[in-house]
């Protein structure tokens, strides 16, 4: 037989214990502290607080209309068409771009049959400098052709009929809706949902939802106008990155848990 290969683990040589380290005179080295770990990293959640009270949701509109008493589209348009290729056209682009785009459009082309006769090609020419312009362009030539097909050229006061337009979903028709015909209606876009949630009026996770929510509970008298008050809370004050607290007319109202506090003035000296 083969001679027995001598294992490993018998002519490995012990191991050997690690001595402490010891000064010049002899006398061991005190051990060096163990680092402490570095604390985990942790994401802050913060809790929403329950919706306002009714008393408190009315004294929040109350001094909306009070800074504001008749607000306004900040969409420029002549007629209930106009108005409706406007918000059409304002879909992820801002107020600003699309008036400067429908100045020229809508001093040639007012109406749906005007619209048509000045083709897509020239109504995508106009609208060019805003975002999705040619889906945007077709659009609103289509819907002008359904406007003149189904309804006589006019612009349908009902939500069902404005839905199915092209370009047109809830948002669109509730503010049509509202701003044209007078319909107590709010339409919830990103500053809405924002300014709902974070007061909050009405905490919900879709703009739908919203919408449903705070057409329940602001009460009639404020029914009208709170589309435009809350849009320009949310758009001028209650800003997405950094609202401006110290300035809002309802910061001792509101129960956001991140308000932002005025900036200390930095001094010539510092």
């Amino acid at each position: 037989m083969p001679a027995k290969k001598p294992s490993s683990r018998s002519s490995a040589p012990a191991a050997v214990k690690s001595q402490p380290a010891k000064s010049a005179d002899g006398r061991a080295k005190p051990a060096k502290p163990r680092a402490e770990l570095a604390p985990a990293l942790t994401a802050r959640v913060e809790t929403s607080p329950p919706p306002v009270d009714d008393a408190t949701l009315v004294e929040i509109f109350s001094r909306l209309r009070a800074a504001d008493p008749e607000p306004r589209s900040e969409l420029d348009y002549i007629n209930p068409y106009t108005l409706l290729v406007a918000v059409v056209l304002s879909a992820q682009a801002t107020d600003k771009s699309v008036n400067l785009a429908t100045a020229p459009l809508f001093a040639i082309a007012d109406t749906p049959q005007k619209m048509l006769d000045l083709g897509e090609e020239r109504v995508r020419h106009f609208i060019r400098t805003i975002g999705l312009f040619n889906t945007k362009a077709k659009n609103v030539i289509a819907l002008s052709r359904i406007l003149i097909e189904r309804h006589g050229g006019e612009v349908p006061r009902e939500a069902e009929a404005l839905e199915v337009l092209p370009g047109v979903g809830t948002k669109t028709a509730s503010v049509v809706l509202n701003v044209a015909f007078g319909v107590p209606r709010i339409a919830v876009d990103t500053h809405i949902f924002r300014v709902s949630n974070r007061i909050p009026l009405f905490s919900a996770a879709t703009t739908d939802k919203v919408q449903a929510g705070l057409e329940a509970r602001v009460p009639e008298p404020f029914r009208l106008n709170a589309h435009h008050w809350l849009i320009l809370h949310g758009r001028y004050t209650c800003k997405a990155r950094r609202p401006e607290c110290p300035r809002c007319v309802i910061a001792d109202l509101c129960r956001y848990p991140s308000k932002t506090t005025a900036l200390t003035p930095i001094s010539p000296t510092d």
